[in-house]
């Protein structure tokens, strides 16, 4: 689905990613997990194409297509997705106008808002979420399961959710993790957390650990339990001992 090669990203000139080699597989869920500052929401962006990210070297390949110099948007039409840690609210634009506009021509303005309504359900989104100004007065875990509701209804190929698990109840929790394990047919999902929460929920078919901009460790859902018991600063010091033999 997507291939990274050789990527190297700063932000300002600090270098915060360098030579990341990683392949993303089709009909796949993997975590991203490591501590604050590690470089997986800068990695998240960079792959949504945002400008604040320079990519110095290396290449994002999406589907075997070049796709390191394309705009987000360009990104988006191809089928790419990505949630924010916090979701912004828009004043005076309700969930139905802002898909309508996001998929203009594309779909039925009647079909739509049935498809809309029928996934709400299946998310335990009340119906009055959908008519009020977008976000506006919604709590931290609604946020989360209107994103979710957004990215089905865009139905893309690659999907980024950037803490989806953060300031959401347990039953929020379970409801967007059955909901993801569900509907992850022929999608790709990329999953970045500090914790362990939703793994109890969704099983990963592969658990990325970041340190210091590069991939320390790769496992199955075991690893993401080795991280809550032990902590990353196992990890830490690995990264500590091999950069002093440099």
């Amino acid at each position: 689905m997507i291939e990274l090669k050789n990527l190297t990203i700063s932000v300002a000139d600090k270098i915060i990613i360098k030579n990341l080699n990683l392949n993303f597989k089709k009909n796949k869920v993997y975590v991203l997990m490591g501590p604050n500052g590690s470089g997986k929401s800068t990695l998240a962006l960079t792959l949504m194409g945002h400008p604040l990210y320079r990519i110095k070297s290396g290449k994002i390949l999406f589907e075997k297509k070049d796709i390191t110099d394309l705009a987000p948007e360009k990104r988006a039409d191809l089928g790419m997705f990505l949630s924010f840690q916090s979701p912004l609210s828009l004043s005076g634009v309700s969930m139905f106008s802002l898909l309508r506009t996001a998929i203009a021509g594309k779909c039925d303005p009647l079909a739509l808002r049935e498809e809309i309504e029928k996934t709400a359900k299946l998310l335990k989104i009340k119906k009055e979420l959908l008519e009020r100004s977008f976000n506006e007065g919604t709590s931290g875990g609604e946020k989360k399961k209107l994103e979710l509701l957004q990215a089905t209804i865009l139905s893309p190929k690659f999907l980024m959710f950037d803490e989806i698990d953060t300031g959401v109840d347990i039953d929020a929790l379970k409801t967007i993790a059955q909901f993801m394990e569900k509907n992850k047919k022929g999608k790709t999902y990329l999953l970045i957390t500090h914790y362990n929460r939703i793994l109890k929920y969704v099983r990963p078919d592969e658990v990325l650990v970041m340190m210091e901009g590069k991939i320390v460790k790769q496992g199955d859902y075991k690893l993401a339990e080795e991280i809550e018991k032990d902590g990353y600063q196992s990890f830490e010091l690995k990264v500590k001992v091999k950069s002093q033999k440099y």
